[in-house]
Order: structure tokens, then sequence, then C-alpha cells
């Protein structure tokens, strides 16, 4: 008893060294490239600068200048998490991961360890993000920042379930990166990040309500008090959940047996 006891500890924690060696790794890919960096600032920039410029010239803009900052970070937090995903690829390529699968190392750890240094890469590329909002004096308060930072961990985990399904299916590294894009601009544009979506159309409140991020930014600006949520946090909550776990699941299975089968 005692000794399958130690059997056990012994699993989780050589379960946790590697969870947390992959997450490391990936951190210290980041600080050494600072593309990652710049498109953190560069992006909000141009979308904040093209649409959220003229929303500060007309009544309300304020409000609006807000509803728009929270919504770009929501959408940073899922697009830079799902472009970290996408270094599963590089190391497809340069056999990195089957080398860490043929060590007593579980697919979930894997897929685990990613998705948390691909969170830290997000959480931190938020700066460049609130940065461009003190440039165009949109501003939030110390209590709305802290709940976007205690949700943001949610928030990355449902971007890189679901790039791990894309992972399990695409080894290109060129279609990879077009893929990311193809699931993340659709989202930040449908789920009301960048435009309200209170008033659309049955094809495009379909298109709304089966994308992760819908419920990502109706919990955020419902939590901050930015805007009246579509739906109850209880839901938004559970939805994100259902999602994260079922694909999840699903990617993790079909990225495993997309290196087993090389």
């Amino acid at each position: 008893m005692n000794k399958t006891s130690t059997y056990r500890k012994s699993d989780i924690l050589r379960e946790l060294n590697s969870i947390i060696a992959v997450a490391a790794r990936d951190i210290i890919i980041f600080f050494k490239s600072p593309g990652m960096m710049i498109m953190s600032i560069v992006m909000p920039l141009i979308m904040m600068g093209m649409i959220g410029g003229n929303m500060m010239g007309i009544p309300g803009g304020e409000s609006l200048g807000e509803f728009m900052l929270v919504g770009m970070l929501v959408s940073m937090l899922l697009m830079v998490t799902i472009m970290g995903m996408a270094s599963l690829v590089d190391d497809h390529e340069t056999d990195f991961t089957q080398e860490m699968l043929v060590s007593p190392m579980s697919r979930y750890s894997l897929v685990i360890g990613k998705i948390i240094g691909s969170t830290f890469v997000a959480i931190i590329s938020m700066i460049g993000t609130l940065i461009i909002g003190l440039v165009m004096n949109i501003v939030l308060s110390i209590d709305q920042l802290l709940l976007i930072l205690l949700l943001s961990p949610l928030i990355c985990f449902v971007g890189g379930a679901v790039s791990m399904i894309l992972m399990g299916l695409i080894k290109s590294k060129k279609t990879a990166n077009f893929a990311m894009m193809i699931i993340t601009m659709p989202q930040m544009f449908l789920s009301g990040a960048i435009i309200p979506i209170n008033d659309s159309n049955l094809l495009l409140l379909v298109l709304s309500r089966i994308m992760p991020m819908t419920y990502c930014v109706d919990l955020v600006r419902g939590v901050t008090g930015i805007q009246p949520p579509m739906f109850s946090p209880l839901t938004n909550f559970a939805a994100i959940i259902l999602l994260t776990f079922v694909c999840l699941v699903i990617g993790t299975v079909l990225f495993a047996r997309s290196e087993k089968n090389r």
C-alpha cells in the first residue's frame, strides 16, 4: 500500500515537473523572440486606431472606447495563446515532440505545459494593449484590471484548447499560421469584441454563439461593468469550461495520434 502511494506521488511529481519544464521553455523562447511583443502593440494599434479612433469623436465615445479596449484585451489573450500553441508545429518538424512523448511524460502534461506557457506570454502581451489604451486616453480602473487579470488564465486555456484541434490536424507551419488567423480574426468581429452583436441577424447570431470568444468577452464585460451581459456570469463560465474540456480532449487525442502515426 505504501509502495503504491509512493509510486503515485512520484508519478504526480514527474508530471508536474514535465508541465513546468514545457511551460518554462515557451516563456524563455518568448523573451528571446521580440516579434510577439511587437505584434501585441501593433495589432491593438491597428484595430483601435481604425475603429476606436472614429468612435471617440461621437457622443458616448468614451464608453465605446472602454468597450473596445476590453474586447481587444480578450482578443489578444486568445490570439497570443493560439499563436503560441502553433509552436507545436515547429516542435513536430524538429522531432522535439517525439522526443518528449518517448520520455515518461503523458501527452496531457505536454499540452497543459504548452498552454500554461502560452498563457503567461499572452498575459504579458496585454501590456501592449493597455499602452495603446492609455495613448487613446482609455483608462480602466484598478478593480477592472484585477478582474481581467483574474479571468485571463480561463480565457487563455479555452484558446489553447481550441488550437489543439488544429494542431492535431495540421503539421505544416505555413498552413498552421494561416489556420490560426482563420479562427481568430472572425471571432474578433463576430464575438462582439470590436463591434456590438446585440442586433445580429440569424446567421451571425448562430455563428457568434458557437465561438468561445463570445462567452469570454461577455463574461469580462459583465463582471467589469463595462456593458450589461447577454448571459449570466454562471452561463458564460459554464460555456467556457465546457468548450475548454471538449476541445482539449479532442485536440489532445488528435495531436497524440498524429505523433504516434509518424
